[in-house]
């Protein structure tokens, strides 16, 4: 019993390229205002099959990301049944231990969790995430002179534990969540994406 969790991650937030969460220093503009989605190309929890679902989580972090009692919406996959929602919840929430109990325990509050149509595009490292009504991001990553995705590696947080970041840039960020007190309209901000693999 556990988790296995294969896929793919996007993010944007409101700092400036590139966020100085990830290297744990303060966000450019004293908070960090984010979304982040978890798509699972391949994945079991407790033998429950959650392949080709996402996960999103809209987030206000206060203030220095390694001190936690961030702020969070989380929405699932309409396409989700109401087990997969639960296991799904239960892994990011902590309650399955493993790497992603470890991100868990930054997060103070959970103001609102619901299910969603999230749409989730990948292709050749530019990423595009849809959230309902709620979020909407367009992503670019940078490029090194070889053509190959610039990455950041050995950071000191990461929500892709263990794995490489694509250092990106947000062309367009959009995010409208009430529960937050959150409406962003920005251009040009911090965008991260990545695989992953977890196991709890």
């Amino acid at each position: 019993m556990g988790y296995h969790l294969e896929g793919v991650l996007l993010e944007v937030c409101t700092c400036n390229v590139l966020c100085p969460c990830w290297i744990g220093e303060d966000p450019d503009f004293g908070t960090c205002d984010a979304i982040l989605a978890y798509h699972y190309e391949k994945g079991e929890i407790d033998r429950l099959d959650v392949s080709g679902l996402t996960v999103a989580m809209a987030g206000h972090i206060p203030g220095n990301v390694l001190e936690g009692n961030w702020k969070v919406s989380m929405f699932v996959d309409e396409r989700a049944s109401d087990e997969q929602m639960a296991a799904l919840l239960s892994v990011l929430q902590g309650e399955k231990g493993g790497p992603c109990a470890e991100l868990a325990q930054l997060v103070g509050e959970v103001v609102s969790t619901q299910k969603a149509p999230i749409t989730f595009e990948v292709t050749e490292g530019r990423g595009t995430i849809k959230v309902g009504d709620t979020a909407y991001a367009e992503m670019e990553p940078y490029r090194g002179p070889t053509g190959e995705v610039t990455q950041l590696v050995e950071s000191i947080f990461s929500t892709i534990p263990g794995s490489p970041a694509y250092v990106s840039k947000a062309e367009v960020y959009k995010l409208n969540e009430p529960n937050l007190g959150l409406n962003i309209d920005l251009k040009g901000h911090n965008a991260i994406q990545g695989t992953f693999l977890f196991d709890g």
